[in-house]
Parts: C-alpha cells; structure tokens; sequence
C-alpha cells in the first residue's frame, strides 16, 4: 500500500505523471496517528488550463468511439478494483481515517456505479418528433456537453469521485478531477491510475491536486468545462453555484444535510435504535446524509432513549485498522476542535448531555445531547461528526414541523409500525430523499440522489446522471420545401 502514496503523489494531466510547479505542498496526513503519508507539489492556474485543455482536444474522438468500445474500459477499470480490493480498503483507511466497515462498503458502492457506468454506456436515445410543417422532420440527439469539472470531497472520496467521473466519462465526456486535498490520493489520483491502467486514452481523465489558495476560481471559471459537479458543504457550493452561474455553466451540487430520524409512537424501538446509531455514527458521523437528528414520540422516549444511550456507550472507539473500530478519527484537528465547540455551546445553552465523549487528537468519541433548546442555532445546522441531538415530540404534526425547521433538505428516515403511515408522513418532508423503517445513510446506483433547500441543485444515479452529463440538440430536415413569407 505505501507504494500507492510514493506513486501517486503526482499531478495527472493529458495521460503524464508529472510534479505540480507551484510554489508549496499538500501534505497528506493519517488522520489517526498523524503519519505523513505524502507530499504533492500543488497545480497551478497554467496546469489546470493545461488539464482542461488536454480534456477538449481527448474528448472529441472519445465521443465519437463506439459506445461498446467505451464500455469495456469500464469493465476493466471493474476487475482491476477487485483485483485490488484489499489494497485500497488499507489505503481508505490510512488516508481518510475510514474504518474497515466503512472501507468495505465505500468499496461495494464504488463497484456498484463502475457496474451501472457500464450499462450508462449505452443509454443515451435520440427521438423524432412531428412538426406541424408539412415535409419537415425534428430529430432530437443526446449528445455529450464536452468536458465536466469534478470537485470531490473527503469524507467518501473513492465513491464520490467515481460516481461523477464514470458516468461523465462513459457518456463520451473528458473530465478533469480536483480531490479534495485531506484525501487526494484516494479521491483522485488513484482513480487516474486504475483507468489509465484499464486503457482509457490519455488526456480524458486528468487530475490536478491542488487549493482555492493556489489557483482562485480558475477551476470554475476556466472556459472549457461545460459542466461541474460539486459534493461539498453549502457554504462552498452556493459560491460555485455563482461563479457557474455567471460564466454561463450547469452545476450539479450535492451538498449537506441535517437529517432526522423520526420514531413514531408505534415503531418497533429496538430496529429503531439499531438504525439511528448506524444513520448517525457510520464514519465518525461525517456523511452528509446522516442523521443529526433523532426525533423521538414522547410515549416512547424513555425506553429509546435509554437503549440508544446503551449502545452508543459500547461504540468502540479507537485505531481504524482494528476490525472491532466502530468510531475512528475525524479528518482533522479543525474538525475535531469544531465539534468539540458544539457540544460546549449545546451545554452552555442548557442541553443535558446524555453521553459526553471525550476529544483525543483527532478521535472524537461520541455525544448525545438532549434538552437543546428549541430555538439553538445547532439544530438547524449540519454538524459533521459524532454529535447526536436527541429530540422529543407529541404527536405527528410537531414532527413534521421540527424536521423540516432546518434550511437543508437531503435524507431523513422515519419508524412505524403502518407503511403507508410512514410513507404519508415522508411526502410531508421538504427533503429529496427519505427512507420508511429504515436508516438516513443509502446510495443506489439507478435512484435519484440530490437534496431541496441548502441540500443541492440536481441529482446524480440512473437516468438523473444521463440528464447530468448530457445535453440535448435538435436537427431538423426538411424533406419537401417550407414556404417563406418573403
């Protein structure tokens, strides 16, 4: 594994490894015992011009390749992530902190939209449509936009690129990738160096590991990507979202979430504590989807709380190489001190704290709180790590109301013992995703994915990737002749 980080502690850019020439480092850090893992020169403004310049000049012969020749690089780029499995679970979990669960089912996810970029291949449709001009035919292509920015983030930074990049690419795109720079081997370079491997054409899969310090806007900005497909946090996003905007660009943004997990009076509590600790712990509760919120009928507060406090207490927390870790580190000092914060400024607003976990470099064992005042500036924001508000209702109708008193509208879950009551009370939320009897915390490769609000603009999976990644053009043939008025 530690020849991955030698190896690939490079820029990608028209097929060449090569050194970045700006003027610093990233360094890469083990999140857990602070290890330096490696040190990638930062890619300038010129590089980055020089990545999407690459991609435009790559992507023209690309799109014209026949789709079953495309497809099999992505069959390739498949065996080669089993062949290798072991290898990068290591490396997620050096790099990102991920524990060896978390590691195995960011890798499934990953394999699972490499299965659906196979098909996704294939799937583009043309149509023909009447016009009601005599002799005339409109044909309607899907056709590639060209070349997609791709911004990806830490907390599941293999996934969450290949889940841009695949698709864009197997659509005929180039893309050119920017890793978020706490985990830019496994979130980008790596990625370059399975495709390049599995025989994708140099200059369509370019990766530039670099920072907003080094290059500005010019990722964004640059001239040649049509689209940039965004995951990050809403404050980043709502700038991407303008500086797209206006250089006349489509963004895709996946952002945060301040989901609840709502158990109602007849809920089965013991499946319902399983989901909730699971929705709010999986990776060190550093998931967009998960759930910051447990809201909770009064009838049955006393005994959920009382077994969701029992199980979060036997959460193990500790080195994420350990295949018994439940909680490993969270990405970094500033992460840790933040949500260190939170908890201090729940207490001090008057929340009883249930559970209060103790901070230890980057390990942040977790937090319940409940009693948070109603009006607490916490409830209403995405707090990402091991921090669980607990919050009680009477009745349906206040649930309602305290789910969706929060600017985010991502995933959300709900427990009852009636479906189609869960299911009348999961179309009342302002949310693009929710889930009946189960947890906040899911991802499948032909559903639509994306949030309402603060949440995101778009959605990535199925047929929502195809409209993505894709644009339209009409071609109209005029088979007799149009009469003209002059």
């Amino acid at each position: 594994m530690s020849s991955y980080f030698s190896d690939l502690a490079q820029q990608y850019i028209d097929g060449e490894w090569r050194p970045g020439t700006g003027s610093w480092d990233v360094i890469d850090f083990n999140p857990y015992d602070d290890e330096k893992l490696a040190s990638i020169t930062v890619a300038t403004v010129d590089e980055v011009d020089q990545a999407y310049r690459a991609a435009a000049r790559a992507q023209q012969k690309w799109a014209a390749t026949n789709p079953y020749a495309r497809r099999a690089v992505f069959e390739r780029a498949l065996r080669l992530i089993e062949d290798r499995e072991q290898e990068i679970a290591d490396l997620i979990i050096a790099e990102l902190g991920g524990t060896r669960v978390k590691a195995g089912f960011e890798l499934h996810l990953a394999k699972e939209f490499l299965r659906e970029s196979v098909n996704l291949a294939l799937r583009p449709e043309g149509r023909i449509l009447p016009s009601p001009v005599d002799g005339k035919e409109n044909r309607v292509y899907r056709v590639p936009v060209g070349v997609v920015g791709v911004i990806s983030p830490f907390n599941f930074p293999f996934l969450l690129s290949i889940k841009s990049v695949a698709p864009a690419l197997a659509l005929g795109n180039a893309v050119v990738l920017k890793p978020h720079q706490n985990t830019p081997i496994a979130g980008g370079t790596l990625i370059a160096k399975i495709f390049e491997e599995a025989g994708l054409p140099g200059g369509l899969l370019n990766v530039v590991v670099t920072d907003i310090a080094e290059i500005g806007d010019a990722f964004i900005e640059h001239p040649v990507p049509k689209v940039i497909s965004f995951t990050g946090s809403d404050k980043v996003g709502r700038h991407v979202a303008t500086v797209c905007a206006a250089n006349f660009k489509r963004s895709v943004l996946e952002l945060g979430g301040n989901s609840a997990l709502v158990v109602l009076d007849d809920a089965d509590i013991d499946y319902a504590v399983d989901a909730a600790v699971f929705s709010r712990f999986v990776h060190q509760g550093q998931v967009c989807m998960a759930a910051n919120r447990v809201l909770v009928d009064a009838s049955v507060a006393g005994e959920f709380t009382e077994k969701f406090v029992a199980k979060v207490k036997s959460l193990k927390v500790g080195d994420p190489r350990d295949p018994q870790t439940v909680i490993g580190p969270v990405i970094n000092s500033q992460q840790a001190n933040a949500l260190s914060g939170a908890v201090e400024q729940a207490i001090a607003e008057g929340a009883t704290a249930l559970v209060r976990g103790t901070t230890e470099g980057n390990l942040v064992a977790p937090s319940v709180l409940t009693d948070v005042p109603a009006d607490s500036a916490l409830l209403q924001q995405e707090v990402f790590g091991p921090v669980v508000f607990l919050v009680p209702f009477d009745g349906e109708e206040e649930a309602l109301r305290i789910v969706n008193d929060t600017p985010y509208g991502l995933s959300g879950a709900v427990h009852t013992g009636d479906i189609e009551r869960g299911v009348a009370f999961a179309k009342q939320i302002d949310t693009g995703m929710f889930h009946v009897n189960d947890g906040t915390v899911h991802d499948e490769p032909i559903v639509p994915f994306g949030g309402e609000k603060h949440s995101g603009i778009g959605r990535l999976n199925g047929e929502t990737t195809l409209e993505a990644f894709t644009t339209v053009k009409w071609i109209s043939v005029q088979h007799g002749r149009s009469g003209f008025p002059f």
